[in-house]
């Protein structure tokens, strides 16, 4: 539990910069020129961040039981299970193969959960999370934001031999800023990311949300012992070009796995700033606590011919979801108009519209 009193949210915490909208065009001209590169190389529409999966696997989310009042709220404000849909990604735009090591990405779809809907996603019942294995964003704001997606743009889809060897270059450099204990995202993002096993990695939301009267970010921790063993695994990324997905699939046929949702609340909003995605949250200040139990029972979580089918149906945003967790910050607001361009972008091109399951048996 946080050790001081937590934040009340208010619509004034957040501090829209005069120069957004404009941001927000420049982002979603990038957003475009990347769907249009890739459905023209591809012959098929495919994500404009976090293209490629490593792997969907369906399980239940089960909300704990007795919850103070600070945590049952929202989503979590009654025990209970529910579906749930898990994608592991990478989060580039392109296809690439797995040597070009990037941060891992983990999208959580709560289905069934019940409440006022965020602005778009009325007549829906489902729940997302979108989170990274980091527990900041690479970016502070929409304007930095944009900076590094207009870099990506120029690359994407092209040079992949080059990519390859930068990647492995970053790598080097990072693991020698690690040494003296420091990191640095920018290289990361690049393609310096170590090759981790995407089981046993934590994942953030990095961005900061409504937590019904209060204010948080989000983490799904590992904890059941088979993920756990994986936790800082590396993968020989170096002669598969999909052996992050292969990783994935054998381990979770093998064993499943269990994860915990926890919840960090906001008790300081100059120590845990709403505009600043590139902050981290200090956990000797709130740490995270439990609110759920995730669990994926063994199975496939790949399968070719069929599992794409699943990813092209499935859409994933942080504005998928109830008022109670409104997302909020500068890069919260621009993603939602940048997701939507992106998932109607696939609709449309590939003939297939995305859309919000009510069961798991409506994922193809």
């Amino acid at each position: 539990m946080p050790s001081t009193q937590p934040v009340r949210f208010d619509p004034s915490v957040e501090t829209i910069a005069p120069d957004e909208a404009e941001t927000l065009q420049g982002l979603k001209a990038s957003f475009q020129e990347i769907l249009e590169t890739t459905s023209q190389d591809y012959g098929h529409a495919v994500r404009a961040v976090h293209a490629k999966a490593h792997g969907i696997a369906r399980g239940s989310i089960t909300i704990s039981e007795g919850l103070p009042p600070l945590l049952a709220q929202g989503a979590f404000a009654k025990p209970g299970r529910h579906d749930a849909v898990i994608r592991i990604s990478t989060n580039a735009g392109d296809i690439l193969d797995d040597s070009v090591s990037l941060p891992r990405g983990l999208a959580l779809k709560i289905l069934d959960v019940a409440g006022d809907r965020l602005p778009g996603s009325e007549g829906d019942t489902t729940q997302d999370f979108i989170m990274v294995n980091a527990p900041a964003f690479s970016a502070s704001d929409p304007k930095a934001f944009g900076k590094n997606l207009k870099l990506l743009t120029k690359t994407t889809d092209r040079f992949e031999g080059v990519k390859k060897a930068m990647s492995a270059t970053f790598r080097v450099v990072e693991s020698a800023l690690e040494a003296v204990g420091t990191q640095s995202a920018t290289l990361q993002t690049l393609g310096g990311a170590k090759p981790v096993h995407p089981l046993g990695e934590t994942y953030y939301s990095q961005t900061a949300f409504r937590y019904g009267d209060s204010i948080a970010k989000f983490a799904l921790v590992p904890v059941s012992p088979e993920l756990v063993a994986l936790t800082g695994t590396l993968v020989d990324i170096t002669t598969r070009p999909d052996a992050l997905r292969e990783v994935v699939r054998d381990a979770l046929a093998e064993h499943g796995g269990t994860w915990e949702l926890r919840v960090q609340i906001n008790t300081d909003l100059e120590a845990m700033p709403i505009e600043d995605a590139s902050v981290v949250w200090d956990e000797a200040i709130s740490p995270f606590t439990t609110i759920a139990k995730l669990e994926i029972l063994a199975q496939a979580s790949w399968e070719q011919g069929s599992s794409e089918r699943t990813d092209d149906a499935l859409v994933y945003s942080v504005w998928n979801g109830i008022t109670a967790h409104q997302p909020l910050g500068g890069i919260n607001r621009v993603r939602k108009e940048t997701y939507e361009l992106s998932s109607e972008f696939r609709g449309r091109f590939n003939g297939c519209p995305v859309h919000q399951p009510a069961k798991l048996s409506d994922l193809a």
